[in-house]
This record gives structure tokens, sequence and C-alpha cells, in this order.
């Protein structure tokens, strides 16, 4: 049985969707974008800020369901421009201590109200 995850205080989808779906132990993280809460604007000053965003609102999401970025097991992170790969990386990596999860991260042609990264993801617990 899937349960929705719909955090307290946490951006609102910006389309018909969960933010995230946990079944049989296993999270499915909708992709997160720059939105600050439930205010629905933008952090966007700079690449890293950006990312820092998108990372705090997955944690938002994975403390909802009583987990965190050690649980994470397969992230994938959309780009607006292979430029911000480097600043993205160094944003990201702080989130996670020795393992990291596997990921990719892929250039895309445009993303939600023209954000530069997207980040997706899959945890689970035990």
């Amino acid at each position: 049985m899937k349960k929705p995850i719909y955090p307290v205080g946490a951006a609102k989808p910006l389309a018909p969707y969960s933010p995230a779906v946990e079944v049989n132990g296993m999270l499915f993280l909708s992709g997160q974008i720059a939105l600050v809460g439930d205010t629905g604007t933008l952090r966007m000053a700079n690449i890293a800020e950006e990312t820092t965003q998108v990372m705090e609102n997955i944690g938002v999401i994975l403390k909802a369901a009583d987990m965190n970025f050690a649980h994470l097991v397969k992230c994938t992170i959309f780009l607006s421009s292979m430029d911000h790969y480097a600043a993205v990386n160094e944003v990201y990596g702080k989130f996670f201590d020795d393992a990291p999860p596997a990921r990719e991260a892929v250039a895309v042609k445009g993303l939600p109200r023209g954000v530069n990264v997207e980040i997706s993801g899959v945890a689970v617990r035990g």
C-alpha cells in the first residue's frame, strides 16, 4: 500500500503529484527545486544557494518520512547547464557522509519555473 508524504510547511507541489510516496519501505521522492517552504518563492541568488535549498527540501521530506540522507540510495540531478556541475557537486556532497547514493547528473532543455537544478531520489528503510 502506498503512502503519500506531504511535509508540513513544505512547498506545495506545482502539479498533480505527491512530494514523496512510500511503499514497502521504499521512499520515492519527486524532483525538488529551490522553492522556499510554503511561500512559493524561489531561492536562486546563485547556483550554490539554489542547490542548498533543493537539498534542504529533500531533507524536509526525508524527515517527514522518519528518514535522513543516509537512507538515500539513488538520486537524479537535472541541470539547466553542465556549467553548474562542479558547483552543484560541491553543495550536494556536503549532505552525505562516506557513502553517498548512486546517481546521475544530466543537462536538460528546461526545468520548472526556470530553475537551474532539480533533484529526485529513492530512499530505503533499514
